[in-house]
This record gives C-alpha cells, structure tokens and sequence, in this order.
C-alpha cells in the first residue's frame, strides 16, 4: 500500500510541477500549432521539454498506481498535488505563503499518511457489471440537471442583468469538471482489473484512452469555468468532487470498500477529511485571512512574507504575476490560473 502512496504521490508531483514548467517555458513561446517552426521552438526549449517529461512521467506514474491499489486511495492523494505545488513555487518560484498555507500542507500530509496506514489492498474477483449501467445513467442525468440549471441561471441574469461573481456557473463548471476528473481514474482502474480477470489486453489500453477522452472533457469544462469565474471557487469544487466522485464510483463500478478493521476504517476516512480541509484552505487561504482581525492576519503572515514585502513595496502574494497550475487526476486534466486569482 505505501509503495502505491509514494508512486501516486510522485505522479501528482509530476503532474503539477511538470505544467508548472510547461507554463513558464510557454512565456517565450508562440501558441502550440502544427507549423514547422513553432514545433521546433517549443522541441528547442528546454524548460517546456523538462516540464512536458515530467507531466508525461506523472501520468505514467499514477496509471501504475491506480493498477496497485484501489482508486478509494489513490483518487484522495492526488488531490494533494495542490500542496506539492505550493511547495515548489515556495522554494523555486520564491513565492510567498502565509500560515494557513503551511496549515494546508501539513493537513494534506497527515491525510495521506491516515490514507496510507487505513487504506488495504483488495482483491476485485468480479465487477458489478450490472452497477456500470447505473452508474452512468445517473452521472447523465445529474449533468442534465447540472446544465439545466446553469441554463435557467444564465437566463435569470440575462433578463436582470446582473452584475458580479457568477458564483452558481463557477460551482457548476467546477462539479462537473471534478466528476469526469474522478470518473477518468475509475476508468483506468477499471482497465487494469478486467486485464487480470482475463479479459482480452486490449482493455487496458481501450480504457486509458476513454479516461483521457474523459480527462478532456473535463478539461473543457474547468476552461469555461476559468473563464467565466473566479479561480479559488472553481479549484475547490473541481478538487472535492474529483475526490468525491472517483471513491463513489470506485465503490459502485469496482465494489470497492471501506476497511473491515474499525480502527483502519477510521484512519481512511479521517484521511480523506484532512486532504479535503486541506485543499479547500489552501485555495482559500488569502482570502480567509483578508477576513481576520489585523491581529491574527500580522501572525498568520510568515516572515518569509513579511521581508519580500519589505524588498518590494507594494507587492503582495495577489499581485504576483507567476501562474499556478492545479492537476486533479491521474490522467492529463489541468487547472491553471493566475495566482491573482486566488487572492
């Protein structure tokens, strides 16, 4: 089980820092195209290439892990590629965080060591294949009610023109964006169990490319989110619902289960709750600090901070123009916005 953690959380490393780098080399870059000279300027850039390897590395990286361990394990760690991140652009981007960050990481941590010590390898003898058909059909119809929703709000605030945070179409977007990330994770592990049940090879492959095709999907629909809305609330539903949705379906499709032991049952779902706190307040946590007394926010402001702001004036974690990339799942999904945005 500990091996599945260290490779899934090296996987979501890869994945985060890899965009990351993508997107620092882009900077210098012309949009991606086909054309002769644009290709060989994004082969020629070293920085691109570095970040485009370790991406491809990640996702090699978590499919091996989804074919160890049960997606009930492996869908939460991901979920703390936030943290990872925010780590590396501390240390390598210089940029700043404050306490509730640092809270954020540690609470990631500690839900990835509960997850580690609670979660068991299962055995799948056989899958509910009856389940798949409702599994799907209610995933059609809660994006059918999702979209008519987001449809009859639209309207609304056609006919009122309102004005301001769009905030019903960033929770829509970003649900629907983290229920295909969750299902794309399923799929794969899905992949994986009927190949050693004797299904034909060809599964495997078959069923990575439905949870790439998944993958982009979602994909789309975090963009239009982005788009439209703001940042932290679109990273935070993305973030639960692709854990939410990929434990969910793992148990429904795959019949997985929560641990027999009461005390390793615990530490899975106390797990599970710290990666989730912890992902909400990391993206968060500016504007939760705007929020507290001046006391709290000058303690809660690390001295990190304290001296950049002194080396800058007039400078702030909002204002910082480096982008921060989010990955969400095993498979080549990305979140990636200003770092104004989250302040």
């Amino acid at each position: 089980m500990w091996e599945s953690v260290a490779l899934t959380l090296a996987g979501t490393a890869g994945n985060n820092i890899g965009k990351v780098l993508q997107k620092k080399g882009t900077l210098i870059l012309p949009p991606l195209s086909l054309k002769l000279k644009v290709v060989k300027a994004y082969a020629s850039n070293q920085l691109w290439i570095s970040g485009f390897l370790m991406d491809m590395c990640g996702a090699a990286l978590m499919l091996t892990a989804l074919s160890q361990a049960p997606v009930s394990v492996v869908q939460p760690i991901a979920g703390c590629g936030l943290a990872i991140l925010c780590v590396f652009s501390h240390f390598y981007l210089k940029e700043v965080m404050n306490g509730l960050d640092w809270i954020a990481i540690t609470l990631a941590g500690l839900g990835t060591i509960g997850v580690g010590v609670g979660g068991e390898e299962q055995k799948v003898d056989q899958i509910p294949l009856l389940n798949i058909p409702w599994l799907v059909l209610s995933i059609v119809i809660l994006f059918v009610l999702l979209n008519t929703w987001l449809h009859m709000y639209k309207k609304q605030r056609r006919e009122q023109e309102l004005t301001g945070p769009e905030v019903i179409e960033e929770i829509i977007y970003g649900l629907e964006s983290g229920i295909l990330f969750g299902i794309s994770s399923v799929i794969s592990k899905m992949g994986f169990v009927m190949s050693e049940m004797g299904f034909p090879k060809i599964v495997v492959p078959a069923a990575i490319s439905c949870s790439v095709c998944c993958s982009a999907v979602g994909f789309v629909y975090q963009t239009r989110g982005l788009k439209h809305g703001r940042a932290i609330v679109v990273s935070t539903c993305t973030s639960v619902a692709s854990i939410v949705s990929g434990v969910v379906a793992g148990m429904i499709a795959l019949d997985e289960h929560l641990p027999k032991a009461p005390t390793a049952r615990f530490l899975l779902l106390l797990g599970w709750f710290f990666i989730i706190s912890g992902v909400i307040l990391l993206v968060s946590s500016t504007r939760l600090i705007a929020r507290l007394p001046r006391p709290v926010q000058k303690f809660l402001k690390s001295n990190i901070e304290r001296t950049h702001s002194i080396r800058r004036p007039g400078s702030a974690r909002g204002k910082d123009a480096i982008p921060t990339t989010t990955i969400h799942t095993s498979s080549l999904h990305l979140l990636t916005s200003p770092t104004k945005e989250k302040a």
